[in-house]
């Protein structure tokens, strides 16, 4: 039997009448929120958000915890570039273990001898060095690449894809090398992989790219930036609740987590998002102050040149998450040239940047042409003579009995 619309629909009802229902008290505790973050001394919002042991993710304050920064202007001619990529993953039901990677990217020049050019590059893996990440020290011990891994595996290809576009980009002028999501590898916090693997995603590949990009910036004005549409992060929020926080450390550690506390005046901060705080904030275009995020993953792994740290953007159409790493949070040129250029590229794409579109246009896989490749799989097998099968599971999927 298929999902019965007309009961979820009035459950859906009752979620909407009970929102709108909350909504005017919601917003009267987030005028509140940013009336007693704004009244926060910039020392102390330093020094508070820098304490160690908190039970819960919130951002370090750079400079202040709370400001409006307008957009410096746009140079008159510059480039700006995204790689994206789809895959299709392992498929136990496939004759041949497999996993492809399509990275897709878009460059385009802005001002005279302005043009754009766009590539689409497949990769099929199906050696077994690439199916499996092994550890150099316990030969026996090994990781398969597909589901999460695959995704991170994914995603540091797209960034050392980015770099070679970038090379090839006119050095007289500014650059905007634009990625699609973040720059922390969530997916490698804690212990869900052993510690060769991180080390494998990390070091040998993503720090890679990034000194890459550093070294490329010394001699160019290079910046490069993440672009997280749709935040769902509270570390502001976070760092707002610890400004706020009358109480000790122990206190916090029993009544807080990450997204609510049981005590006031922290439980103000209960349920909100970044950006529920940026989206009253903010005018159009204009951004956040900086914020370093004290993620473990590159707080631990990551080494002091390439901490990652953020700000939030008003895109037109939506409150963004951009994240940047420290060489270029720390050279104004280059953090200033990260703002306008984004703002330009929302700007031209009704307020998402032109080129992670186009770059996605080129990399996405569609359900079509998965199911075109399981049909190639089967064809390549017969032609050369090998026999080609597939799970009753998936035979009975296709051909369903009722």
């Amino acid at each position: 039997m298929s999902l019965d619309l007309g009961a979820t629909i009035n459950q859906l009802d009752l979620v909407s009448q009970s929102l709108g229902q909350e909504h005017g008290a919601r917003q009267r505790r987030l005028a509140e929120l940013r009336e007693a973050a704004a009244g926060v001394p910039a020392r102390e919002a330093r020094q508070r958000t820098q304490e160690p042991g908190l039970p819960f993710l919130a951002a370090q304050v750079v400079d202040v915890l709370l400001d409006n920064i307008a957009p410096p202007a746009a140079p008159p001619d510059w480039t700006a570039l995204s790689v994206d990529g789809s895959h299709i993953d392992v498929d136990r039901h496939l004759p041949v273990p497999c996993y492809l990677i399509n990275l897709g990217g878009c460059a385009i020049t802005y001002g005279s001898g302005a043009g754009a050019s766009f590539f689409s590059r497949p990769h099929l893996a199906s050696r077994p060095e690439e199916l499996y990440l092994r550890n150099p020290e316990e030969p026996n011990a090994e990781e398969a690449v597909t589901g999460n891994l695959l995704g991170m595996y994914r995603t540091v290809r797209e960034l050392s894809a980015l770099l070679e576009e970038t090379l090839l980009c006119p050095p007289e002028r500014p650059a905007l090398a634009l990625v699609d999501g973040t720059l922390v590898m969530w997916g490698l916090a804690g212990r869900a992989y052993p510690e060769f693997v991180r080390r494998h995603i990390i070091e040998e590949e993503l720090l890679e790219a990034l000194r890459g990009f550093q070294e490329l910036a010394r001699e160019r004005k290079v910046a490069l930036a993440a672009y997280v549409s749709l935040p769902r992060t509270t570390e502001v929020v976070n760092a707002i609740r610890r400004c706020l926080c009358s109480h000790n450390l122990e206190s916090c550690q029993k009544a807080c987590s990450n997204r609510r506390a049981d005590l006031e005046p922290c439980s103000r901060a209960n349920d909100f998002l970044d950006r529920d705080v940026f989206g009253e904030e903010l005018l159009p275009y204009h951004r956040s102050p900086l914020y370093r995020t004290l993620s473990s993953v590159p707080r631990d792994f990551y080494g002091p040149d390439q901490q990652v740290y953020f700000y939030y953007l008003h895109a037109g159409e939506e409150i963004a998450r951009i994240e940047v790493p420290q060489w270029v949070a720390m050279n104004e040129t280059l953090l200033a040239q990260s703002h306008s250029l984004i703002v330009e590229q929302c700007r031209r794409g009704q307020g998402y940047p032109v080129v992670i579109t186009e770059a996605h246009e080129q990399a996405v896989i569609t359900g079509r042409d998965r199911q075109l490749f399981r049909e190639m799989v089967a064809a390549t097998l017969e032609r050369q003579g090998l026999p080609s099968y597939t799970s009753q599971k998936e035979r009975s999927k296709q051909r369903p009995w009722v």
